[in-house]
C-alpha cells in the first residue's frame, strides 16, 4: 500500500511529484531546496542557511508523516 504525505510546513510540489511517499514500512522524501513554504521564496547566500533551511523542510515531512530526524538513514546508490 503506498500513502503520498503533505504538509503545509514544507515546500509544496511544483510538477507531478509529492513531498513523500510511504511504502511497505519506508518513507521516500523527494529532494529538497532552499525553499521557505512561509514565503514561497528561496532563502540564503550561503550553503550553511541553504542547509538549514532544507533541513527543515525535511524534518516538517519527517514529522507529518509521523517520524522525525533520528529514524533517517541515509541511502546509497
Amino acid at each position: 500500500m503506498k500513502e503520498t504525505i503533505l504538509t503545509d510546513r514544507g515546500p509544496k510540489p511544483i510538477g507531478p511529484y509529492s513531498q513523500a511517499v510511504r511504502s511497505n514500512g519506508f518513507l521516500f522524501i523527494s529532494g529538497q531546496v532552499a525553499f521557505d513554504p512561509a514565503t514561497s521564496e528561496f532563502v540564503g547566500t550561503d550553503a550553511a542557511t541553504q542547509t538549514q533551511r532544507v533541513l527543515e523542510n525535511v524534518k516538517a515531512i519527517l514529522e507529518a508523516s509521523g517520524s522525525n530526524l533520528h529514524h533517517v538513514e541515509i541511502g546509497r546508490a
